[in-house]
């Protein structure tokens, strides 16, 4: 397993770009937007530990945030997604977004904190019982 990511959203891109890096001292590593999702992605890395980046996240439509949901999720790297899953599904743990993609999953932690699992390398084909098994609970 390699950390990869944590995840903030932010309701104001310039004020936070403003914060992380001119204040903080974070630089950005990359940028992804999607036009379906209606989200803008921006990844920051101190100088130097680009392999550690905070993913700050912009939801295009205004939200509020309640229950603590303007901190999105940890993320982690794993080799096989649906194994991991599976060995968590049989220690107890609830998969709140199960890994239909052969990319993603995502579990939460006993505090309620989301963990976002991401499959290393290129998703795997679709497999049952994960390709139909619907999402459970807020994740």
């Amino acid at each position: 397993m390699k950390y990869l990511h944590t995840m903030v959203r932010v309701a104001d891109v310039d004020e936070s770009l403003d914060f992380y890096c001119n204040k903080l001292g974070l630089k950005e590593t990359r940028r992804m937007e999607s036009e379906q999702g209606r989200f803008t992605l921006i990844y920051l890395a101190a100088p130097g530990d680009e392999d550690n980046e905070l993913e700050l996240t912009y939801n295009w439509d205004p939200e509020e945030y309640g229950e603590g949901r303007n901190f999105g999720h940890l993320a982690y790297e794993v080799d096989n997604i649906y194994e991991t899953c599976d060995r968590l599904m049989k220690a107890g743990v609830t998969i709140n977004r199960p890994p239909r993609d052969g990319w993603m999953a995502f579990i939460r932690s006993p505090d309620n904190i989301s963990i976002e699992l991401l499959q290393k390398g290129e998703r795997l084909p679709e497999q049952e019982p994960w390709a139909s098994m619907p999402n459970t609970g807020k994740w």
